[in-house]
């Protein structure tokens, strides 16, 4: 019992661990390749049997297999999904395999979560069945419909049908399967074949079949027929009565059930509609088409027969001339009616009549035809009208534009009139016709005439004078017709004297420049103001002051000069003439102030005075020490010496005041000293 026990519980166990068994414990794992292949070949023909393998190589720690699904994609879009237990490869079959089965396969598998996706592969598949084509009726009415049937056979995927009759494309459809139904009505009268083709469409590419079997269907006319009839059937004037019959041939003999309409036109103008024969009355007139058409309508069938009708013209439409040619305002002019051509045999040229559009136009009735009286002061339209027998017909539209005769002119300087050089003489009327010619004049001698034929262009004369008095010489006339020519005023301008002689005065003299000083520059010049001066001091680019007067001098000035003053002045000027002048350098020195040098002088002299009184002290001092000396040697003698010697001393007092004579040293020394200082 015991060893049956363990027997059933081996056996259970075994059972549960067979590999072929799914078992849901994770364990590791990794998907090591996907591999799709297409067998027997990439490339196949027409109802091969092609199968799409895909393996998977899975590398796991144990040896159970895991639950994986797989999923076939082709052109990226599934075809196919299965979820096995196996390490079996999947199998994908495509029987009979067909053009739509053409694209590009992949396989994908999934375990636990983990993706992965193999290569894709390309499969071909060529070789189409051959489209059948079927028509329902053989022979047929014109505009009969016959129902065409194209069959693609095992034929799949998306398939576009072509239908041709005689080669050629009458229609064209994207079928939902393998065949398509299309009607037609044909109305073309005759034998046709009939064939179709296929084209299945794999994006991005596609493939045609052959033809299909051709079928021919016969269209016969349908005998209805219109009938149109003009009468008077011999030569027609304008004016004459016609009577148009319109009927159908054939019609008691037809069985044809459709509706039936009748249409008369002539030209692009329906005339009546009915749907049976009817008859139309009308004036024959030249000027309308001579094409009448009748119409018939059986359902999609249409019958047209024509005629043309010449209407011979009773009279010319009438032309409307004017003279003379070209009119101005408020002038006589004449407007002339006439028909060229009329038919003599029908009508006498007394017959026709003339009259003017709008009845309140200006102008008179002179003779037949013939209209006078003034042109207006604008654009008029007339229109002439010839009448005869019924018959009326308009001359085309003649639009007089009376031509406005010149103003006077103006005449003026455009731009700047400048002495000794080049400048333009503008003429100009304010009204007037053109083309306006301009002539100028000085003196009343022509110069030169310039002709204005558009509203830009303008009467320009290049002139140059050399006075300024010449100026008034000039006008101008303007003439735009056989009148007299009406003249300008004479031309009354600025002209611009250009600037010349530009001088710099300097104020004070220049040798009586002093610091503290005020210092004035004045710059003049001749010619026409206003003038910009300018003032530089030579090392300086920019100028130290600018002015523009009106007059021909100004000034720049210094308030207080200084040694630093000191330089080369000049200064420039320029007019609307554009021509600048300098004038000449002026070379300025700033002295010493008067001040200063009286204080110097007097600072020398005081100093001289202090030396000479030094000097004068230091000498005298000297000599009062030489005679105390003297004395006292005098005194301490004896008396016997004295007396000897008072004599020799009394005579020898002249050396002693020779000593003094000759020192003259405080003169000198004072001269010295003031020189030194000075």
């Amino acid at each position: 019992m015991m060893d049956l026990l363990l027997l059933l519980t081996s056996t259970l166990l075994s059972s549960y661990f067979h590999p072929g068994i799914v078992v849901d414990a994770q364990q590791p794992f990794t998907i090591k390749d996907i591999i799709l292949s297409i067998e027997p070949s990439n490339d196949v023909s027409r109802d091969t049997n092609v199968t799409v393998r895909c393996k998977a190589i899975v590398s796991s720690s144990g040896k159970e297999v895991l639950s994986r699904e797989y999923t076939i994609y082709k052109d990226s879009n599934e075809v196919y999904i299965k979820n096995s237990s196996t390490s079996e490869d999947i199998l994908y079959q495509l029987p009979e395999a067909r053009v739509s089965n053409t694209g590009k396969y992949k396989c994908k598998v999934n375990i636990e979560g983990k993706e992965k996706t193999s290569e894709p592969e390309k499969l071909t598949v060529t070789g189409l069945s051959k489209p059948v084509l079927h028509l329902n009726k053989g022979v047929v009415i014109e505009e009969d419909e016959v129902t065409a049937r194209c069959m693609a056979p095992g034929e799949t995927g998306s398939i576009f049908f072509y239908f041709y009759m005689d080669s050629k494309v009458i229609w064209e459809s994207l079928g939902n399967s393998n065949q398509l139904d299309a009607k037609f009505h044909f109305s073309s009268i005759g034998v046709h074949k009939i064939h179709c083709t296929y084209t299945v469409i794999i994006m991005p590419d596609f493939f045609k079949s052959k033809e299909s079997n051709t079928v021919t269907i016969s269209v016969k006319e349908l005998a209805i027929t219109p009938v149109l009839e003009v009468f008077p059937q011999s030569k027609i004037y304008e004016g004459d009565h016609l009577n148009i019959l319109c009927t159908i041939r054939n019609f008691l003999q037809s069985s044809e059930s459709r509706p039936i309409k009748l249409f008369l036109s002539q030209g692009s103008q329906l005339l009546s509609s009915q749907n049976t024969t009817f008859n139309h009355s009308m004036v024959a007139l030249a000027k309308n088409p001579g094409d009448f058409d009748c119409r018939l309508e059986i359902g999609r069938v249409v019958k047209v027969a024509k005629q043309a009708v010449a209407v011979t013209e009773l009279f010319s439409a009438p032309t409307l001339t004017m003279s003379p040619a070209e009119v101005f305002q408020k002038e006589y002019m004449t407007l002339t009616c006439k028909s060229e051509s009329y038919a003599s045999e029908r009508l006498n040229r007394a017959e026709l009549t003339y009259t003017l559009e709008p009845p309140d136009s200006p102008l008179f009735p002179m003779k037949p035809g013939v209209f006078s009286g003034k042109a207006l002061q604008y654009d008029f339209n007339y229109t002439c009208v010839a009448q005869a027998k019924g018959i009326m017909k308009h001359s085309e539209t003649l639009t007089v534009q009376p031509k406005v005769s010149v103003s006077i002119p103006k005449i003026s300087v455009d731009g700047k009139a400048v002495l000794g050089q080049p400048f333009k003489i503008r003429c100009q009327s304010d009204t007037g016709s053109l083309p306006i010619n301009y002539t100028l004049l000085k003196d009343y001698s022509q110069l030169s005439t310039a002709s204005v034929k558009l509203p830009t262009q303008q009467a320009l004369f290049t002139v140059t004078i050399n006075k300024p008095e010449e100026i008034s010489k000039y006008m101008c006339e303007a003439k735009n017709n056989h009148k007299e020519a009406p003249l300008s005023k004479r031309l009354n301008a600025t002209v611009i004297e250009p600037l010349r002689d530009l001088t710099l005065t300097v104020i004070p003299h220049i040798q009586e420049i002093s610091e503290g000083d005020k210092l004035y520059l004045i710059c003049g010049t001749k010619g026409t103001p206003p003038v910009t001066f300018k003032w530089y001091r030579v090392g300086n680019k920019l100028p130290l002051f600018t002015t523009t007067s009106d007059k021909n001098s100004s000034d720049y000035w210094v308030p207080k000069l200084s040694k630093e003053h000191s330089g080369t002045y000049y200064c420039e000027a320029d007019n609307h003439a554009n021509i600048v002048v300098s004038s000449e350098k002026v070379d300025i020195e700033v002295r010493l102030a008067l001040w200063k040098k009286a204080v110097i002088g007097g600072v020398c002299l005081l100093v001289v005075s202090v030396l000479v009184v030094v000097c004068t002290l230091y000498f005298r001092s000297k000599r009062v020490r030489v005679v105390r000396a003297a004395v006292s040697v005098w005194s301490e003698r004896p008396p016997d010496a004295a007396n000897d010697e008072e004599s020799s001393v009394m005579s020898s007092e002249p050396d002693v005041e020779y000593t003094e004579v000759v020192h003259p040293q405080p003169a000198d020394a004072a001269r010295e000293g003031f020189r030194r200082v000075c």
